[in-house]
């Protein structure tokens, strides 16, 4: 089972610890691509108008210069970096080691990441538009370079897409796995939604016995929440599994 995430905004910025080691990092077929948008944020937020073109926030503008130092700055690990209401609800921190090889987090900085790799706090919107990339867009550059690894990463197992819509587009699971990829639908607030997909996280990172298919991960996702799950409505669409942002049931 491969449980797909969705980074936060909301980073960590650590002041202590080592440098990015770049070809230490999990799926090491990234590591030139990940250059590449590395050199190309730091150009960017050189520029007057970073801001806009990271598609950052106003109020970001002191974390959008302190990318300018991203090579050098410190790292800590992905599952301690993203914090927000996803992060919060999932707590990766305290996941075993077992539990958490199940996580793979898609980011707009550093394509695909293991809780467990060591990197800088940064600020990249994954709608930039950066200066030098050759792609016209971030989601353009990964998605040409993420479906390989991700899908040798998901092997026979499930795929468990808890990412936000933003994301979405950045790697959609082809035909290889076809009938094993399930979207997870939450109604009601963004912050409900969150909430929800992290709690569902955590779920399944921890349930002893990794479901096979689909419909096992909704009987584990329903026996704690309120569940329905969708047949995918055409080819290569995922199965749908919605999931009730609400207290669980007992």
């Amino acid at each position: 089972m491969l449980i797909v995430l969705p980074p936060s905004e909301t980073q960590a910025w650590p002041e202590s610890g080592a440098g990015l080691d770049l070809a230490g990092l999990s799926f090491p077929e990234l590591t030139s691509a990940r250059g590449q948008v590395l050199d190309a944020m730091v150009r960017t937020s050189r520029l007057p108008d970073a801001v806009r073109r990271l598609d950052a926030p106003a109020g970001a503008a002191a974390e959008v210069a302190r990318n300018v130092g991203v090579w050098t700055a410190p790292t800590v690990a992905a599952g301690r970096l993203y914090r927000g209401v996803l992060y919060a609800a999932f707590d990766p921190a305290t996941l075993a080691r077992e539990a958490a090889r199940r996580v793979v987090i898609v980011s707009s900085l550093f394509g695909a990441l293991r809780l467990s790799d060591r990197v800088p706090a940064y600020r990249l919107g994954i709608c930039a538009r950066l200066d030098g990339l050759e792609a016209p867009g971030l989601e353009a550059f990964w998605r040409g370079r993420l479906g390989p690894v991700l899908t040798d990463a998901a092997g026979d197992g499930v795929v468990v897409d808890l990412r936000s819509s933003s994301y979405t587009p950045v790697w959609r699971p082809g035909p290889e796995l076809a009938g094993r990829w399930v979207l997870l639908r939450v109604p009601g607030s963004p912050h409900a939604a969150k909430a929800a997909r992290g709690r569902v996280a955590r779920l399944l990172s921890e349930e002893p016995e990794e479901p096979r298919d689909v419909t096992e991960v909704a009987a584990v996702v329903g026996a704690a929440f309120d569940v329905e799950l969708h047949a995918p409505a055409r080819a290569r669409a995922p199965w749908m599994l919605d999931v009730r942002a609400v207290a669980p049931v007992r």
